[in-house]
């Protein structure tokens, strides 16, 4: 049993550096390294990163989001633990190679001449020979035919007998120092290339990130990083027209301004279609202005074919809306009265909704303009329905749209058309997001307008399918949702509904009777529904009709709701002046089918969360370009450690280091010389036994004879 003795050196400052630098050194230490920058990139790559707070918030909840943000796993790679991490590994690789790389080249270098005949018999390559040759001529003989055979050969006389030193492919010893000479400058490069320049500028420099919004000319020096800052990774946003000479740098939650050293400005942008919608090409005229020299020029900037000017690359990274102008109709959705007011805005911006005559509820709603675009291309494959396209906004469309626009490329993929995207906020500051297509979109053979809406970002659009009318338009609906708010529209289409099914109760007192009730309970139900809609109908009969009746009762009031609505559409119609609707035909099956979507679209209402639909009339698109621009000195750094790496990695896989040592003597009391050969290499492979055995033949056919060898 060993016993181990304990180390009873004195702890001295000196022996816990030996100690650190020790274990800094040692090939443990590199591996715990980079076994955690493993687990670090698994995070990286399964947990999206640089994401707002609140998706995260919204996603784990609050305890989790403060738990992974106190260990920054939604920034890894800049985190400073990371960072630490790196530094650590960059010092340790370090330190082992200023530490072997001394000895290796040494190594490489030496010829091994000190060994001895006797030395020579241990190993396991070896060969003993005899020749009739004087051991001079035998000695210069070997030495060429090794050096014919690639090895650098050395001699050393001692006495009568001469050593020959060869070796070859000691070059594989540069491949350890390639390879790990890689992992520094790739890491140092990396370094270079990550937030670190502007970290350490927040730490050391006074500079702090931004997190309220304000224009960049009123950002302080403080949030403003330097025009020769080394290193940064920012984006800007430039619309068509606009220029700027200011990229956004984020910072966790925060931003910081990035100037640049020229001016970019935006002439164009070009985007094209596949037929299914998603974009094809889109590219970046621009015109740079450089303020030192005063020099201009143009530049188009693509998806892989960046621009490069004074350090700084500008990549094409998407595109969004710049500011398009919106021209839209606020449809009011609470009341008796049938009004629509215009709304100025653009994307991006904000608008009140104070129009004369307005509803109070509009008083203090604000619109919030998030999005806008031109086409909307689905996949309808389910049943290929298409979008109804009114001429006053087809060529519109077309005409911004380009091939995306055209009908024709897939029968499963439609444009139906524009779509815009709001927030309406109150006076405490709730809102809600709305999503509402522009276009009726045919849907089951039924020409639709979908409106979206929801309370939080990361939740789905939920929409409401208002039926078109005759003009493609949402008039005639909004028309009859004011009429059935309006009592006395109820109470005339009750009674007509009660008159018109008069035949089927007879004559007399009690014929008048059950018209009475007919009435009354018409009446009922479309006041039940325009107060609640369909699920107030519901809560009705659940509260007022036994169990094992309410679904007969709900088949007799849905088809009472039916008559009674159909009753309210008529009434609406002969107060707007318009013709009645034919009662057989397929105009008939056409205007009942249309009241069954009416309905649905009237019982969605009374949950829509807005007292208002906006609809777009006209738009005047803006588009603007994403770029990312950068400064990042390190990547030659990685391109060179790459280069390195490979090279490493080829030294000492494909690169093997062989060693031979001929010792030649005169012979024992005869003439002649003998010799004694042994041959080594780092890696017995096939190759080298193979390579060994013709060596040995090679050497015992020159010297005439052989007397053995293993």
């Amino acid at each position: 049993m060993t016993a181990i003795i304990p180390d009873r050196r004195p702890l001295t400052v000196q022996r816990l550096g030996n100690d650190f630098v020790e274990l800094l050194c040692s090939m443990r230490f590199a591996v715990s390294l980079l076994s955690f920058i493993c687990l670090a990139s698994v995070v990286g790559t399964v947990l999206v990163q640089n994401q707002p707070s609140n998706n995260y918030i919204n996603q784990f909840g609050p305890f989790w989001y403060e738990l992974f943000d106190k260990f920054s796993l939604y920034h890894v790679y800049n985190a400073w633990w990371f960072l630490l991490i790196m530094g650590f590994l960059v010092v340790s690789t370090t330190l082992c190679l200023l530490r072997t790389s001394p000895k290796m080249l040494r190594d490489m270098r030496s010829f091994r001449q000190n060994v001895r005949e006797s030395s020579l018999r241990s190993f396991h390559h070896r060969g003993e020979f005899n020749s009739a040759q004087p051991a001079p001529q035998a000695a210069a003989a070997l030495g060429g035919l090794l050096r014919a055979r690639g090895y650098a050969v050395r001699e050393r006389s001692d006495g009568e007998a001469t050593l020959l030193s060869a070796k070859t492919g000691t070059g594989n010893r540069l491949g350890y120092i390639f390879a790990h000479s890689a992992i520094v400058i790739i890491c140092i490069g990396g370094l270079l290339d990550s937030e670190l320049p502007v970290r350490l500028q927040i730490w050391f420099g006074g500079k702090h990130p931004l997190f309220d919004n304000m224009a960049i000319a009123d950002v302080p020096p403080s949030g403003r990083l330097g025009l020769a800052n080394p290193s940064f990774r920012a984006n800007v946003l430039v619309p068509e027209g606009g220029q700027t000479r200011n990229a956004i740098v984020m910072v966790d939650d925060g931003a910081m301004v990035q100037p640049l050293p020229f001016t970019l400005r935006l002439k164009k942008f070009i985007v094209e279609y596949y037929s299914t919608g998603m974009p094809r090409l889109f590219a970046s005229e621009v015109e740079v202005t450089d303020p030192d020299t005063g020099k201009v020029f143009p530049a188009t900037i693509k998806v892989n074919e960046p621009l490069r000017y004074k350090g700084v690359t500008v990549y094409q990274s998407s595109f969004d809306d710049g500011g398009s102008s919106l021209q839209l109709v606020g449809h009011t959705l609470r009341g008796s009265q049938d009004y629509a007011f215009p709304v100025h805005g653009t994307v991006g911006g904000t608008a009140a909704l104070q129009a004369d005559g307005a509803p109070p509820e509009l008083k203090d709603l604000t619109v919030e303009f998030s999005g806008f675009r031109p086409i909307n291309v689905e996949n309808f494959a389910a049943g290929s329905p298409g979008a109804a396209q009114p001429q006053n906004f087809r060529e519109h469309v077309a005409s911004v749209a380009g091939s995306a626009a055209r009908p024709g490329h897939d029968k499963d993929f439609r444009n139906v058309g524009p779509s815009v995207q709001y927030k309406l906020r109150d006076a405490s500051g709730q809102a809600y997001e709305f999503h509402n297509y522009m276009l009726p979109v045919a849907i089951d053979g039924n020409e639709v307008f979908l409106a979206g809406a929801r309370a939080n970002p990361d939740d789905e659009f939920r929409y409401m399918r208002i039926p078109a009318d005759a003009d493609h338009s949402v008039k005639e609906f909004l028309a009859l949702r004011a009429a059935l708010q309006d009592p006395a529209v109820r109470a005339e289409a009750a009674r007509r509904f009660a008159q018109a099914n008069r035949a089927a109760t007879g004559s007399g007192a009690a014929s008048d009777e059950l018209v009475s009730q007919l009435e009354a309970s018409a009446r009922r139900a479309l006041d039940t529904f325009a107060s609640g809609g369909l699920q107030a109908i519901a809560r009705f009969l659940e509260n007022s009709v036994a169990a094992d009746e309410q679904q007969r009762a709900a088949d007799v009031v849905i088809k009472l709701l039916g008559g009674a609505m159909d009753d309210v559409r008529a009434v609406e119609r002969e107060r707007t002046g318009r013709p009645p609707l034919p009662r057989t035909g397929p105009e008939a099956r056409q205007a009942a089918n249309w009241l069954q979507l009416s309905i649905a679209a009237l019982s969605d209402l009374t949950v829509y969360p807005a007292p208002v639909l906006l609809s777009l009339t006209d738009f005047k698109q803006v588009q603007a370009s994403v770029f990312q621009v950068s400064r990042t000195p390190g990547k030659n750094a990685v391109y060179l450690g790459c280069l390195l790496l490979i090279a490493g990695v080829f030294s000492m896989f494909y690169i093997r280091e062989r060693r031979v040592w001929i010792w030649v003597r005169p012979a024992n009391g005869q003439p002649g010389a003998h010799a004694m050969m042994a041959m080594t290499s780092q890696r017995r492979t096939l190759d080298f036994n193979r390579e060994f055995e013709r060596l040995r033949a090679d050497v015992a056919a020159l010297l005439g004879a052989a007397k053995g060898g293993t």
